[in-house]
């Protein structure tokens, strides 16, 4: 299973916007249940900063959110909402307990 993490901090008058635009994710998601996907998304402290956690279990280590089509729009123009970038890395798991979302 791969595992992706994703940190980023939006402008504070585009936070807003960042929320809706995941919803609208999320919001997909429910509806199209894509196979072998884990998703989560958390707001830190500061109102401005985003981590996203992505799991998958595809053979070919290509993530599902990639053909969300909410996905897509929150995507686009994200530099823009953006005071610093997402910055992605690959992350190995080394323990777990009760994962989000179950």
């Amino acid at each position: 299973m791969k595992h992706v993490i994703v940190r980023y901090k939006v402008k504070p008058e585009r936070a807003g916007e960042n929320e809706e635009l995941i919803g609208a994710v999320y919001a997909e998601l429910h509806q199209t249940r894509p196979a072998g996907l884990r998703y989560a998304t958390f707001q830190l402290d500061d109102g401005v900063s985003f981590v996203h956690l992505a799991a998958n279990d595809t053979e070919d280590g290509s993530s599902p959110l990639t053909e969300v089509q909410a996905f897509k729009r929150f995507q686009e123009n994200i530099n823009d909402r953006c005071e610093e970038g997402p910055i992605a890395s690959s992350v190995r798991e080394i323990g777990s307990y009760r994962l989000f979302g179950e």
